[in-house]
């Protein structure tokens, strides 16, 4: 017979089972998307590496519903359909080793700028790379790579205080901020870069693999954040070392503009990118990226000229 700290402990278990959340659309065997709660296999706490998932009822921006019916995965879509974004916001040198590095100075607030959602991308689909980003004459691609924490508005913000922000967030997932050198910097115009021909291309934001609730992240500033090239570690850092914490980040970007549900925040990247070093090795055709966060995983894509 059980005690009751054992019934304790049970009722406690099953309850974080209940309210367990790792949000991932998918292709499932029967050609049908699905919203659903990812089935992690055991050992792992990656989201990519889950085969099957219980089917969501409702809206996970909304009102919704885990049922029992249990889906195979047979693809990994991005966690939102691309038109449930209305905007994609982005934070630019947000950790002090990437400022020192790109030769840049440390930020006194914020450094925001948009991505198109058509720049959204799959967990696995390829990083299409258009002739005009393609070594042209004197003109070499500069294709870099940049791992980032990405934050998910479950619910309208606007003009909201540090204190009230992560009321406001759905969930986390890891996206790989796509750039261009060569058009953001060197065709970017002067005095200062021009980030949105060189970050905003189709498919140049991939995220994924599930918004991992707030549920089982309560404090985004703690996770292991990475990049590898063709499986070679390139960025290895912590959340930690954010400028600026996603507290402040969601605040700040509710200052006079609404945050709706839906939309999604790059929270910046750490220290490893190409940009800076005295020998980069750019990004070619054919290079696989691997961008991953703890508790939440992986998206491997895999840059494509076409």
């Amino acid at each position: 017979m059980r005690s009751t700290a054992g019934r304790l402990f049970l009722f406690w278990a099953l309850s974080l089972a209940v309210e367990a959340q790792r949000f991932v659309r998918f292709i499932s065997t029967d050609g049908q998307e699905y919203t659903g709660d990812a089935i992690l296999p055991p050992h792992t706490t990656d989201a990519s590496k889950s085969t099957s998932a219980k089917v969501i009822q409702g809206d996970i921006l909304g009102d919704f519903n885990i049922t029992n019916q249990v889906k195979p995965i047979k693809k990994l879509l991005s966690p939102l359909p691309n038109e449930r974004v209305r905007t994609v916001r982005c934070v630019g040198f947000n950790y002090a080793a990437h400022d020192n590095e790109t030769g840049q100075p440390i930020p006194g607030w914020p450094i925001l700028f948009y991505k198109p959602f058509t720049a959204l991308n799959t967990p696995s689909d390829p990083i299409p790379v258009t002739a005009g980003y393609q070594t042209q004459g004197n003109f070499t691609s500069t294709m870099d790579y940049e791992t980032e924490l990405v934050v998910v508005i479950k619910k309208t913000a606007f003009n909201i205080s540090d204190d009230e922000a992560l009321d406001h967030v759905l969930g986390y997932s890891v996206g790989h901020d796509v750039s261009h050198r060569g058009w953001q910097i060197d065709r970017g115009g002067e005095p200062e870069p021009q980030f949105s021909m060189g970050k905003g291309a189709d498919g140049w934001a991939p995220w994924g693999p599930a918004i991992v609730s707030t549920n089982i992240i309560s404090d985004p500033q703690t996770l292991n954040i990475w990049t590898k090239v063709n499986g070679e570690t390139k960025q290895n850092d912590t959340t930690a070392n954010m400028i600026f914490g996603v507290k402040h980040l969601v605040s700040f970007f509710s200052m006079g503009i609404t945050l709706l549900p839906g939309d999604v925040i790059f929270t910046g990247t750490p220290s490893g990118v190409n940009l800076g070093k005295a020998n980069p090795v750019w990004l070619t055709n054919g290079d696989v990226v691997e961008v991953g966060l703890e508790s939440v995983g992986t998206c491997t894509n895999t840059i494509t000229y076409v």
